[in-house]
């Protein structure tokens, strides 16, 4: 009998973010390294063979709990990857809410007949992941390994194994990030012991409701799209977040040249409209993202002149999806670390900053005093 251990990665940016990562890579977020942390303590004392893992970063990366510790060497198998969402990756939840909400509703519901551009089937992820389980036990005879996967890579999986078909895999819950099923594979059956096991997170659990968290009534209340600011015509609207945000920051209005904030901003948008974002939730304008293509390119930095949230929509989980907008944004175009200022009197900001990787790397001139300049690391590494 061959023992193996199917674990989901842990929280990774497209959780975090809120953006569909299918196929796409991201890194784990300080969460997901938490949790790597614990399901390896998890698996202290017991004996492993072989790792196997999916070929994205964050389920390699996650791998790492079980086959550094051993020296084992980690087995990369593409075929353990998520489900494949085609012309989907890398896009908003909110943005696929708001342009085809009956495709996403099917999708997470894991509707047989769901289907975009591209992408795969629920059907064909749960023949190629039966094939590659079954493939791992018969390599590994009276061995114990372990492979991680994805979310719906394993709910899939498991709707095999447990007798179920096609249109009921959505009867299994999603897993929490490192989730662990345990199977047994024996005379080409495969018995699922049991699935879903987070209890070696604790306070760590990221996903205390999967239904509540991912349903569509869930993405309502906090999965974000982003569409240009348009300037000149909305610099109104631009013009008022500026200056709430200056309050903000600062404590003070002395200082503040909208007229300069507004220059720089179209000059940004003039680079590409996608430069200045206006977030919405659903319909409502929550916050902006500014971005300077430009600036710090020679340093493989992105540059964030500005990022504003809405004060009534602030400590709700939103902010992080815009620095999610700026962190797929620049490392499509090879940026290294993401890079911004902060006010040093600006505790909130601060705090919500540090909390998502950011570091003090500097200080520059600022309108009130100096500013810290923050970096965070968004190169691809596991």
């Amino acid at each position: 009998m061959t023992t193996i251990y199917l674990i989901r990665h842990g929280q990774a940016e497209g959780n975090l973010y809120r953006r569909c990562h299918s196929w796409h890579n991201g890194l784990l977020t300080l969460r997901g390294r938490e949790q790597v942390k614990a399901l390896e303590k998890r698996f202290e004392g017991v004996h492993f063979d072989a790792v196997y893992s999916s070929d994205l970063y964050r389920a390699m990366a996650t791998a790492g709990a079980v086959y550094r510790p051993r020296g084992l060497t980690l087995r990369v198998d593409p075929n353990l990857r998520e489900i494949g969402a085609g012309v989907w990756e890398d896009v908003p939840w909110g943005q696929l809410l708001h342009d085809d909400r009956d495709s996403l509703t099917a999708f997470l519901t894991c509707n047989p007949s769901w289907r975009v551009e591209g992408s795969e089937t629920f059907s064909g992820v749960r023949r190629r992941m039966d094939r590659a389980i079954r493939r791992i036990a018969a390599a590994h005879p009276g061995q114990t390994v372990a492979v991680t996967s994805h979310g719906c890579a394993i709910k899939c999986g498991l709707s095999v194994w447990l007798g179920l078909d096609v249109d009921q895999i959505d009867q299994i819950p999603l897993s929490n990030n490192s989730g662990v099923a345990k199977l047994e594979v024996e005379n080409g059956q495969v018995k699922v012991v049991y699935y879903n096991d987070d209890s070696h997170l604790g306070a760590l659990a990221s996903l205390p409701k999967a239904s509540s968290a991912y349903g569509i009534s869930g993405m309502e209340r906090n999965a974000l799209r982003f569409r240009p600011l348009l300037l000149p015509q909305e610099k109104e609207t631009y013009l008022a977040a500026r200056r709430d945000g200056w309050q903000a920051s600062h404590g003070t209005m002395d200082g503040f040249d909208g007229g300069s904030f507004l220059t720089v901003a179209e000059k940004n948008s003039a680079q590409n409209k996608n430069c200045v974002l206006l977030a919405l939730l659903g319909d409502t304008p929550v916050g902006v993202l500014q971005m300077d293509w430009q600036q710090d390119a020679q340093d493989q930095a992105g540059r964030v002149p500005f990022f504003y949230m809405a004060p009534e929509f602030r400590s709700q989980g939103l902010g992080v999806q815009l620095l999610g907008q700026a962190v797929c944004t620049y490392r499509a175009m090879g940026r290294q670390v993401l890079r911004l200022r902060c006010a040093p009197e600006n505790e909130r900001a601060k705090k919500f900053y540090t909390s998502h990787g950011f570091y003090k790397v500097g200080e520059e001139p600022g309108g009130v005093g100096h500013l810290d300049t923050m970096e965070k690391y968004i190169g691809l590494e596991l």
